[in-house]
């Protein structure tokens, strides 16, 4: 089937010029050699800033026309691939009349994300946060630069988007922006979102990410082995910055609290049970879902030997996530630790060596991680204080037998 040359182009209609020099702005739209039709955009635009079928100049006025006339060239396409797509013999006639049929303001992809992002900032510090906001508006930022350099548009209607357009914004993002796996997954997730919402809305039918599947990075080993663990703690490291930090990522290990929610810890948030256990009870940061954990030996001593160093009675002393890091990477190297150790390395430690590997249960492990579900069978699972406690007092007697450190 040959492939039909589709042009959308625009000119000033000089003849109904007003006494300002102010013309309408037409459009033609010409499908293969013969068939054209032209039909008013709804602008006016002085001749001195015409030319070449845009509005010259940098200014705001320049900038909100030649916009408005990117997203009338991508919805007279969008229309032509949709009924040429179970149809032939389209005519540029047949795009004119449902393109006029259309809605005046066509939803767009951009003009929606940022609404999404607008709704969104105003839910910050009640059930989202700061961070999934800059996610969101980097992700916007891609999506933008992508329309831009791919197509040369400032924005595209909803019904254009398909798979084709995921696969290529997903080839952009590989090569263009030499983005890793990882990050990739990420911002297309963060593209599926915006477009479940608008499904949800009734705005678009067509799922465009059917099939689509990303190349995933291969999995890297992301919790410290008890061999490696053993090295941390007993390693001599010189530097009261790194024991500081190896103490801030060893109380995580032994607690499975996050880097954001440790450092929020304060006094309050320490709790004497009535047969002398210490617990912590907070909630996360990220999800608001509670959690509570029983202290072992090694997490008391770190906290006793921190005592009051820290402002406005918080529990320790922390250095920033990117400084924690850093410093864990001279660490890991002292320990010959052959992984990229970052912090969060300490809630997956905690996870699957300190508490599954010595048989506590995951119903037990999930409620003292705060994680809202484990797996459907379970979903519903409950667990007591009174088990947590009782599956920790010998956990805390099986590591008194494996390890030992200095603190």
């Amino acid at each position: 089937m040959n492939q039909v040359n589709v042009k959308v182009s625009f000119y000033l209609k000089k003849s109904e010029a007003d006494a300002d020099g102010m013309c309408p702005v037409m459009a033609r739209l010409n499908v293969g050699k013969y068939s054209e039709a032209a039909f008013s955009v709804k602008l006016r635009v002085p001749q001195s800033m015409w030319n070449s079928g845009r509005a010259s100049g940098k200014s705001v006025k320049a900038k909100e026309i030649n916009n408005r006339l990117d997203e009338i060239r991508a919805m007279a396409l969008s229309v032509y691939a949709e009924l040429s797509a179970v149809r032939d013999g389209v005519t540029a006639g047949d795009v004119k009349s449902l393109l006029l049929g259309m809605a005046g303001e066509q939803a767009t992809l951009l003009g929606y994300f940022r609404t999404f992002i607008e709704n969104f900032a105003k839910r910050v510090g009640v059930n989202r946060t700061e961070g999934s906001l800059r996610s969101y508006r980097n992700a916007y930022k891609h999506v933008e630069r992508f329309l831009l350099e791919k197509y040369n548009l400032s924005d595209i209607p909803f019904s254009a988007l398909n798979r084709s357009f995921i696969d290529d914004y997903d080839l952009h993002l590989r090569t263009d922006c030499h983005l890793a796996p990882g990050t990739i997954i990420n911002l297309t997730v963060q593209l599926k979102i915006i477009v479940g919402e608008a499904i949800a809305d009734g705005i678009i039918t067509v799922y465009p990410f059917a099939g689509y599947e990303p190349v995933r990075p291969k999995q890297k080993k992301r919790y410290l082995t008890a061999e490696e663990l053993q090295r941390i703690m007993t390693t001599p490291l010189h530097k009261p910055h790194l024991y500081l930090t190896r103490d801030m990522f060893l109380f995580s290990c032994y607690t499975g609290i996050p880097y954001n929610d440790m450092k929020n810890l304060s006094k309050e948030h320490l709790l004497l049970a009535d047969d002398g256990t210490w617990w912590i009870r907070s909630s996360r940061k990220k999800t608001g879902i509670e959690f509570e954990i029983p202290l072992l030996d090694l997490p008391l001593r770190i906290i006793e030997k921190y005592r009051d160093t820290a402002p406005d009675g918080r529990l320790f002393p922390m250095y920033c996530n990117s400084m924690m890091n850093l410093y864990l990477k001279d660490i890991a190297r002292l320990c010959q630790i052959d992984c990229p150790l970052v912090f969060h390395a300490g809630r997956h430690t905690y996870a699957t060596e300190i508490t599954l590997g010595h048989g506590v249960p995951l119903e037990t492990v999930s409620k003292m991680l705060g994680h809202s579900q484990i797996e459907t069978t379970r979903i519903y699972a409950k667990v007591t204080d009174d088990k947590i406690n009782a599956d920790t007092r010998i956990l805390d007697e099986k590591i008194a037998e494996r390890f030992s450190v200095v603190i």
